[in-house]
């Protein structure tokens, strides 16, 4: 297997349409050869055998519809978070890589802000510093939208930063609002 394949990964959707996970080009391939999905984009890019040649799923449907746990507990972590904001500050709107993001308390954690889905939001570290210890009233900074907890996140073990995202992926995804 070339190294190039190893980054490979697959966008995996409910019968309904809805993002489920990603999963490994590996794993897409046996639910196609399996019959469990219908491919919806590929990719670019072939995987060989001695005797086959397959185009690898980019995005991949379930023919039947399958309960998604995942949807009633997200983790919260910075890159989810950063994940929930579409990559965005929350204070000035620009969007940027997960090397120049930080995570901002709104409710700063000196003053009893914890550290959940409501009270932390992606910021770059121009704005974070601007706003320091203060409240985003105080600051005169008011947040984009208000944090909650997400419905769903595709993404559970890959990570992607900004624009990585392959574009065809972009239709089937709710990044942001």
């Amino acid at each position: 297997m070339s190294h190039s394949l190893s980054s490979i990964r697959s966008l995996l959707l409910n019968a309904s349409y809805e993002p489920m996970r990603i999963v490994s080009w590996q794993k897409a391939l046996i639910l196609w050869f399996q019959g469990k999905v219908e491919v919806l984009e590929y990719h670019t890019v072939f995987a060989r055998s001695v005797s086959s040649s397959f185009k690898l799923p980019s995005v991949l449907r379930l023919k039947s519809y399958v309960r998604n746990r995942t949807t009633t507990h997200v983790r919260f972590c910075r890159e989810n978070v950063y994940i929930r904001d579409n990559y965005t500050c929350q204070y000035c709107g620009n969007r940027f890589g997960t090397k120049h993001l930080t995570l901002d308390h709104v409710m700063p954690v000196s003053r009893e802000g914890k550290k959940d889905w409501y009270n932390v939001v992606s910021a770059c570290r121009s704005c974070n510093q601007k706003k320091a210890n203060k409240t985003p009233i105080e600051a005169r900074m008011p947040l984009l939208k208000e944090p909650k907890i997400p419905a769903w996140l595709p993404i559970t073990d890959f990570t992607f930063g900004g624009d990585e995202i392959p574009i065809v992926w972009k239709q089937y995804l709710r990044l942001s609002g």
